[in-house]
């Protein structure tokens, strides 16, 4: 590969994982009219599971080598992959556009930065705060286009308050589990430590599966095709991607590159569904993302 091609590749990496992230939103909403979405992230996650597995013996990765290790990065599988996917999948599954809820899913920063103040004795900035209070104007605005006052039953156009409450649980599934992770799994590998989490939120998933649903799917060619891109685009591409940043020092433009993934998912939604958000609403888009990079610009 010559340097030109190095250099394009080292540019567009970050890109092109924030662009693969989002359209995660894009495949729960493809596939899941045809399965429930506890069954539909168990399958994944199997699927996923097993071409990992091969993946680390091709590397020669090595596992964590103390039991209390294994539990904690679990434990975080469980928060940032079965709560967090798991609520995600259902928000939209109840008619949640998928742009709003990647908005909400977006404000972990702030969350994370707020439940640090107690749990890690982190201190807040005033130019945190104003992110907070930012995003929070920015959710406001978002979801006031959405009131629906003539049918105080659903109260938002398209969903109602059970899809709300998905999508905090899901925000507040991925806070926990960064700032978990953070305080016990400093030490996980990054193929192996993938491979746990992806096990323990299997787990889970397929108990709430056998628990709270029928375990029916649909086999359309849109669901596989849906099925193979959030398998591979996601659980493996950009992991894999991710990973690479990391060991390259490039966490951080990653960070930044993340704000736009409400908006980009956004503008997907609207292309490929016709999911339209007014004036009001992109405001808030705006407003929001404003606020997350506010309260994490360094």
């Amino acid at each position: 590969m010559s340097t030109w091609s190095q250099n394009l590749w080292v540019k567009a990496t970050p890109v092109l994982f924030v662009l693969l992230w989002s359209t995660g939103f894009i495949g729960a909403k493809y596939g899941l009219p045809y399965a429930e979405p506890y069954t539909f992230l168990f399958v994944r996650f199997v699927c996923t599971l097993f071409l990992l597995y091969l993946l680390i013996r091709l590397l020669g990765e090595h596992w964590p080598t103390e039991p209390r290790l294994w539990f904690h990065i679990a434990v975080v599988g469980v928060l940032v992959h079965g709560i967090y996917l798991g609520a995600v999948f259902t928000a939209i599954k109840l008619g949640m556009p998928a742009g709003v809820t990647a908005l909400i899913v977006g404000l972990q920063p702030l969350v994370t930065a707020g439940l640090a103040r107690s749990w890690l004795g982190e201190r807040i900035s005033g130019r945190q705060w104003i992110g907070i209070v930012l995003g929070l104007v920015g959710i406001v605005m978002v979801m006031g286009e959405k009131l629906d006052l003539a049918n105080p039953e659903a109260l938002f156009v398209g969903f109602g308050w059970a899809a709300v409450v998905s999508a905090f649980s899901a925000l507040l599934g991925i806070s926990v589990g960064t700032l978990y992770q953070k305080r016990h799994c400093t030490g996980m590998p990054l193929v192996t430590g993938t491979f746990i989490q992806y096990m323990g939120a299997m787990v889970v998933l397929g108990v709430a599966a056998m628990l709270f649903e029928t375990r029916e799917i649909d086999w359309t060619p849109t669901f596989v095709a849906a099925l193979l891109w959030l398998i591979f685009g996601l659980s493996i591409a950009a992991i894999l991607l991710l990973m690479t940043l990391i060991r390259r020092g490039e966490a951080s433009r990653v960070a930044s590159l993340f704000y736009l993934v409400p908006p980009v998912t956004a503008l997907e939604a609207w292309i490929l569904f016709g999911e339209r958000l007014g004036p009001m609403a992109l405001v808030g888009i705006a407003v929001a993302v404003s606020g997350v990079a506010l309260a994490n610009r360094r």
